[in-house]
């Protein structure tokens, strides 16, 4: 496992949002069960919201993170190194429901130090996170080309607002390597 210091939330957002839309993060979340589970994400919002600093993910009602937040509202962000972009891929096209993506994928759930779900310890940088807020998004309020494109099946996307409980990251996030 690699040595994690802990850093300022903001103070890591190029080498976090640039693999979101590149290679995607890992949304780990583990529900009632303890059974982590990693998910996939290409969308997300780090922001200040509140005078709290907080990391919004997007989550579909159909997928088996969507149940396990919904029972525990603890989860963590991942940014994983581009050499582990299969173990992404992975996350993201098997559900947690019938795969064990941890084991599949050769990830290792490390604790965390504010919330129960884990961290990755393979992750350059891990977003401890617990929802403060919850929000659907609203068919009728959405741009029609974004619902036309991004929801076409219908199945629109829960928002939850995570408050920053700690970011660590490796000594020299190292991203691209």
């Amino acid at each position: 496992m690699s040595d994690k210091v802990q850093v300022h939330y903001d103070s890591l957002l190029k080498e976090t949002l640039e693999p979101m839309t590149s290679i995607g993060l890992l949304l780990v979340t583990q529900g009632r069960r303890a059974k982590p589970n990693a998910m996939a994400i290409g969308w997300g919002v780090i922001g200040s919201i509140w005078s709290q600093p907080i990391f919004t993910v997007l989550v579909r009602p159909s997928r088996h993170t969507y149940e396990l937040l919904e029972e525990d509202g603890d989860f963590t962000v991942n940014v994983m190194p581009q050499k582990m972009k299969g173990a992404v891929d992975l996350c993201g096209s098997v559900s947690g429901r019938t795969h064990d993506k941890f084991a599949e994928a050769k990830l290792t759930a490390a604790p965390a130090l504010h919330v129960k779900a884990p961290i990755i310890a393979e992750s350059v940088i891990a977003y401890e996170c617990r929802t403060m807020m919850t929000n659907e998004v609203p068919p009728d309020r959405l741009d029609r080309a974004i619902r036309d494109t991004a929801y076409a099946g219908g199945d629109f996307h829960r928002l939850f607002f995570g408050k920053i409980l700690c970011v660590r990251a490796d000594r020299k996030p190292a991203h691209a390597h």
